[in-house]
């Protein structure tokens, strides 16, 4: 459309003359849209803006305006491998920004996972954002994924396999807030590794370090570490949350409302350990049952025990017996797990520790030498030839 359409006698002037008074074109998108040639330089506009559909750029020079509108008119026509987002122009909200969306998802993590699952959830979307920072989530594939992974040098295997799996996680949770489609969807690397091998002691030995618990340590922390050796189902952190109110007498059992597993968990109890706490319940229900009854250096009467406070005797009681490299899980759970493979099926041990999937089961089921030996000595046998001549006769 010519410039003499202007209703401006001046503008309409300067169309006929062939001369440009103006140093700013705005490229207008809409029913029509204006282009100009200038033949003088000096008379050559040096400011271009482009509007299309809410989205408004200036340029410095008519060539890059040009491209940058031709850009947004392939991905509005559909002509575009990227479909047309206007979010993909927003310079000052960036609601696509790695780091603004990756907030979003932490702080409905904080709502839904534990404090410790948490602190490990916003470490690794820290080094995501030290590493992405306001890139546009949908321009994040593989290959930048991929060469992030790579360049965590600093952690494990499982640690790096731990942030492909938070990551996995956030962009699942991006399609189903339809922030993007399925099919901006990035696929992610493998990340395999291997799990380590936990040592652990025969029974003779746990017996041994648990009498050396009772001899330097206090009482409550020689009932906590006698329960894990008898119970496998249980787990450290978890029979740290456990409450008085928690420890049900006339059932005898104990409940862990909120265990790993996702559902409450009942752990039946031996008569003598029932016994044993039936006499000192109940006291304060709604305290943690595993609480330091006087004040001592760094904590107060009443507390509950640190995460590591079991660990700590467990460790100084290996210590004084001259045991070395057994943890507090190694020489609770995952021996007492070893031992009962000597009595119990695989299925019932499976039960006995509380698991529901084998892969996790695999880690505590210890198949040890002797076992091994009685399966080997099963496949081993004399094989007879075949001395039948009726069709379908077996060999014996």
């Amino acid at each position: 459309a010519p410039w003499n359409r202007s209703r401006n006698p001046t503008r309409r002037a300067a169309a006929r003359s062939g001369k440009a008074l103006f140093t700013r074109l705005n490229l207008l998108i809409n029913q029509n849209y204006f282009f100009a040639t200038v033949e003088d330089e000096s008379q050559r506009a040096t400011a271009f803006k482009v509007k299309f559909c809410g989205i408004t750029r200036r340029f410095t020079d008519y060539q890059t305006a040009q491209a940058f509108l031709g850009g947004l008119r392939a991905q509005k026509g559909g002509l575009s491998a990227h479909p047309f987002d206007p979010r993909d122009y927003q310079i000052k909200e960036k609601p696509l920004a790695f780091q603004v969306l990756s907030a979003k998802w932490l702080e409905i993590k904080r709502q839904r996972v534990k404090p410790k699952s948490f602190g490990n959830l916003r470490n690794y979307m820290a080094r995501a954002n030290a590493c992405w920072g306001d890139a546009n989530v949908k321009n994040i594939g593989y290959a930048e994924i991929e060469d992030f992974l790579l360049i965590q040098s600093d952690v494990s295997p499982k640690t790096r396999a731990n942030i492909r799996s938070a990551l996995n996680d956030f962009w699942s949770w991006l399609v189903k807030r339809q922030v993007i489609s399925h099919a901006e969807l990035p696929d992610f690397p493998e990340c395999p590794f291997e799990l380590g091998w936990r040592k652990i002691v025969d029974k003779d030995t746990q017996a041994a370090i648990l009498s050396e618990v009772a001899r330097i340590a206090p009482g409550r922390v020689w009932i906590g570490i006698k329960l894990l050796c008898e119970y496998p189902a249980i787990r450290p952190g978890e029979l740290l949350r456990l409450k008085e109110e928690d420890i049900l007498l006339e059932q005898g059992v104990l409940v862990f409302p909120t265990p790993k597993e996702k559902h409450p968990k009942l752990v039946p109890l031996f008569d003598d350990d029932l016994e044993m706490l039936r006499g000192m319940l109940p006291a304060l229900p709604s305290l943690p049952f595993f609480r330091h009854l006087r004040g001592g250096k760094g904590f107060s009467a009443g507390a509950a025990f640190g995460e590591k406070y079991l660990y700590k005797w467990w460790k100084r009681a290996c210590a004084n017996l001259g045991i070395e490299g057994v943890d507090l899980y190694g020489g609770t759970r995952h021996s007492s797990t070893a031992a009962a493979r000597s009595a119990l099926t695989y299925e019932e041990v499976k039960t006995l520790t509380g698991h529901s999937t084998n892969a996790a089961f695999e880690r505590y089921f210890h198949r040890d030498l002797e076992y091994v030996r009685q399966v080997q000595a099963k496949l081993k046998g004399k094989v007879l030839p075949f001395s039948g001549s009726k069709q379908g006769q077996g060999q014996k």
